[in-house]
């Protein structure tokens, strides 16, 4: 496949980036569907960068 990561090769930063990018996502698809409401939505994103240590994204 394409889209698949081969983990091996990504250092420890790329792989947490990588899990970062893959729970946004899937955050974004709650969101989409009304699974989740906005704010549920912002403090779960807010939440997430804080505990993962990312800022930028």
């Amino acid at each position: 496949m394409e889209n698949e990561i081969n983990w091996q090769s990504l250092s420890a930063e790329e792989k947490k980036l990588q899990l970062f990018l893959s729970q946004k996502s899937t955050l974004d698809s709650f969101l989409e569907r009304g699974a989740i409401s906005k704010a549920q939505y912002d403090k779960s994103y807010g939440d997430l960068k804080i505990k993962m240590g990312i800022e930028n994204h």
